[in-house]
């Protein structure tokens, strides 16, 4: 392979995952893998407000995932569609490469509008399940995610840091859902 073609396939990654053989691996895992469910034990909040949620959000924490392996600085954006959906823009800095890099994805409720039960797909027809479980119905300051399962989960924040005490909340919740919080990665949203 020549370096131009190794630059151009380095320039194409997703989150650190490079296409070809490894967006097939994914969407066959997505296609296979009914990845709209709720984990056991997990209760999408209600009374949701979608438009008190758009805006951008700090990634606090995560579990790991090969489409976030080695960034830092990570952050989410939701805005309104055209369609309806949710337009979704994730950003972070990948230390390897020393760039940023991002993906563009859509989400789209999965039952009620303010049930937050959402699906989300950042490749073609395949979705995976986005439920906000715990979430700050008050100032809508934080939000703790989980995916299809609970190998899949984010701590998002308005702000880059948070407290002590929220950190707390976030690592019980995860316990609670035997969750080895042995595995979450703080993510450095320092300059």
């Amino acid at each position: 392979m020549s370096n131009m073609t190794r630059l151009a396939i380095r320039k194409t990654s997703f989150f650190g995952y490079r296409y070809g053989k490894g967006l097939l691996a994914v969407g066959a895992f997505l296609l296979l893998s009914g990845c709209l469910g709720v984990p056991k034990g997990v209760s999408p909040v209600k009374n949701f407000e979608l438009n008190r949620y758009l805006g951008k959000w700090y990634e606090i924490a995560r579990l790991d995932h090969s489409f976030e392996r080695g960034l830092t600085k990570v952050t989410a954006e939701y805005s309104l569609r055209a369609d309806g959906g949710v337009k979704v823009v994730n950003q972070g800095f990948s230390l390897e490469d020393n760039e940023w890099v991002d993906a563009k994805g859509k989400a789209y409720f999965v039952q009620d509008e303010d049930e937050a039960y959402l699906k989300v797909s950042f490749f073609g027809p395949f979705y995976g399940s986005y439920v906000v479980y715990d979430l700050d119905q008050v100032d809508y300051q934080y939000s703790f995610v989980i995916g299809p399962d609970t190998s899949y989960l984010w701590f998002l924040s308005r702000t880059p840091t948070v407290s002590a005490e929220l950190k707390e909340q976030f690592l019980q919740s995860a316990k609670d859902l035997d969750i080895d919080t042995s595995s979450i990665i703080w993510v450095d949203q320092s300059s």
